[in-house]
C-alpha cells in the first residue's frame, strides 16, 4: 500500500474528499518519517509533533462536518524558521529566542491556518538568512542525503525546507528567498523551488534580511504541488493552473548563465532542454546584459548585509554579539555603509530591472541551470574565505533574479557527475508567477517528477 506522505496534494485531496484518508493518519505518517531519519538528517531546529497532531485534528473535524477549505487543508507544512508562527517560538537561526511580535501569524502563515494546513515544526535555517551554503555555527547543518559517504551542503540559506520533504515529514516547505535561498536548497536537494516576485506575497510576520529583496517562497516534491501552494497562498491566483502548450513556446538561453558550470551541471540541463525542443519548445539566444550587471553589484559587497544590519541595530541589538563568526565580519562591516552610497547601487539595480524587462520582452521564460556548482562539502567551507566562495558561485546564476525583481522555479532535472541534483531555473517577468508555473508544470509533463528523475536519495534508501 503507498504510504500516504507519497501521494501528490491532489491525490491527498481526492483521498480526503472520498473519505479514504484522514489527516491525522497523513500526520502520523509524517510523524512516522521524521522519527526514522531525524538522527541522520536534522531537517528541523523546532520539532513540534503536538501541534501538528492538534491542527490535523481540527483539519479532520471540518472534513467530518463536509467542507474542505483548500489544496493544503490537513497538509503537513514545514516553515523555515524566520516565520512567525501563533505557539512556536522563532530563533531565525540565532542562539536567542526572538521577541513575542515574532511569535504572531503574519499574512502567508495565517492564509494556511484559515486553510486547516498542519505545521510540523520549524525547519533550520543559515543565521537571519545570510549566506546560500547552509551553515549555522549555532544550530549545525542538516546532511543532504545525496551524498552518503560524505556531508555536503543542502543549500541555503532555507536549508532544512528540502530535507524535510526528502524525509517524509512535510509535503509542503516555506522558505524565504533574497538572493536565490528558496531555489539554492531545491536544487541542492532535488525538489522544486518557487521564488515569486518581491512584493507579491506579504512579507509581514518574517523576520527580515533585506526589506528590499526578501521574498517569501515554496519547496514541493513536485511543481504540480508548488502550483497548488501557490493558489493556496497568494489571494490573486486562479484556483487551477494549467500546463502550458509547449508548441511554439520561446526558451531564452543566455550563454553566459551556462558557462563555467561543473561537471555534468550544463550537460543535464541541456540534456532537459533538448527533450523539450522535440516537445515543441523554440530555443532563442538571447544576451541580457543586465544579469551580469546585478552579480557585479552583489560581488561588490552584499547589499542584504547593509540592510540587515540596520535591522539588527534597530530592533535586536543585542543579537550582533553573538552572530555567527563566519557571517559576523560582513555584517559589522555593514554598518560603515553610507546612506548614499547604498541608495545609489539600488538606483543602479533599478536601471538595470528596467533594462532586463526590455532584453526579454520576446521570449517567454529564461533557462539555465540553477546552480553551477556541486554543492559543497561542509568540510570544505569551514572558514570564512572558502565558505564566501562558495556562497559566491552558488548565488551566481540566482541572485540576478532577485536583483533585477524577476520571478523564477528550479525543477530537478538529472544529476551531476557527483551524482548531486541538477536545478534547472526558469525565469519569468515580474508578476508572471501563473505563466511561470504553466511553462514549469508542462516541462515536468515532459520531463517527469523528482521521483521519476531521480529516484529516493541514497541515504534514504
Amino acid at each position: 500500500m503507498t504510504a500516504p506522505t507519497a501521494l501528490s496534494l491532489a491525490e491527498i485531496g481526492q483521498a480526503f474528499d472520498q473519505r479514504r484518508l484522514s489527516a491525522r493518519d497523513l500526520v502520523e505518517t509524517a510523524i512516522a518519517n521524521h522519527a526514522r531519519w531525524d538522527s541522520k538528517l536534522h531537517a528541523y531546529s523546532l520539532w513540534t509533533p503536538d501541534i501538528a497532531r492538534a491542527m490535523a485534528q481540527h483539519a479532520d473535524d471540518v472534513l467530518a462536518g463536509g467542507r474542505r477549505f483548500g489544496p493544503l487543508h490537513g497538509v503537513p507544512i514545514a516553515p523555515k524558521d524566520l516565520f512567525a508562527v501563533a505557539g512556536m517560538p522563532t530563533f531565525a537561526g540565532s542562539p536567542r529566542r526572538l521577541p513575542a511580535r515574532w511569535e504572531q501569524d503574519g499574512p502567508v502563515i495565517a492564509a494556511l491556518r484559515r486553510q486547516a494546513g498542519v505545521f510540523t515544526g520549524k525547519t533550520h535555517m543559515v543565521e537571519f538568512a545570510f549566506g546560500g551554503t547552509g551553515v549555522n555555527a549555532h544550530w549545525g547543518c542538516p546532511r543532504n542525503p545525496w551524498d552518503v559517504t560524505q556531508e555536503r551542503s543542502p543549500g541555503g540559506s532555507s536549508s532544512g525546507a528540502g530535507i524535510a520533504l526528502l524525509e517524509g515529514s512535510a509535503l509542503i516547505a516555506l522558505g524565504t528567498d533574497t538572493a536565490g535561498s528558496v531555489r539554492i536548497p531545491a536544487s541542492a536537494t532535488g525538489t522544486v523551488g518557487l521564488k515569486v516576485t518581491a512584493g507579491r506575497w506579504s512579507t509581514d510576520g518574517i523576520v527580515p534580511l533585506s526589506h528590499s529583496f526578501d521574498t517569501p517562497g515554496v519547496l514541493a516534491r513536485s511543481v504540480a504541488d508548488a502550483a497548488l501552494a501557490f493558489a493556496a497562498i497568494d489571494p490573486g491566483a486562479p484556483r487551477a493552473i494549467e500546463p502550458a502548450n509547449l508548441t511554439g513556446l520561446r526558451i531564452g538561453i543566455d550563454d553566459a548563465m551556462w558557462e563555467d558550470c561543473a561537471l555534468g551541471i550544463a550537460e543535464a540541463a541541456k540534456a532537459a532542454l533538448d527533450r523539450l525542443t522535440r516537445a515543441g519548445a523554440t530555443p532563442k539566444p538571447v544576451s541580457i546584459s543586465a544579469f551580469a550587471g546585478a552579480v557585479e553589484i552583489f560581488r561588490r559587497g552584499s547589499l542584504s548585509a547593509v540592510e540587515l544590519q540596520r535591522f539588527l541595530a534597530r530592533e535586536l541589538p543585542a543579537w550582533i554579539e553573538r552572530l555567527d563568526s563566519i557571517n559576523a565580519p560582513a555584517i559589522r562591516r555593514a554598518a560603515d555603509a553610507s546612506d548614499a552610497a547604498h541608495r545609489d547601487r539600488l538606483a543602479q539595480l533599478e536601471a538595470l530591472a528596467a533594462s532586463a524587462r526590455t532584453e526579454i520582452a520576446g521570449i517567454d521564460v529564461i533557462a539555465a541551470p540553477t546552480l553551477t556548482i556541486t554543492p559543497p562539502l561542509l568540510s570544505a567551507i569551514r572558514d570564512s574565505e572558502s565558505h564566501w566562495n562558495a556562497n559566491r558561485a552558488l548565488t551566481r546564476n540566482t541572485v540576478p533574479v532577485n536583483y533585477l525583481g524577476l520571478c523564477a522555479i528550479s525543477l530537478p532535472v538529472g544529476f551531476d557527475a557527483a551524482r548531486m541534483p541538477v536545478g534547472l531555473q526558469l525565469v519569468a517577468r515580474p508578476r508572471q508567477e501563473e505563466t511561470l508555473l504553466a511553462v514549469a508544470l508542462a516541462a515536468e509533463r515532459v520531463l517527469g517528477t523528482a521521483r521519476d528523475l531521480l529516484g529516493v536519495p541514497p541515504l534514504l534508501a
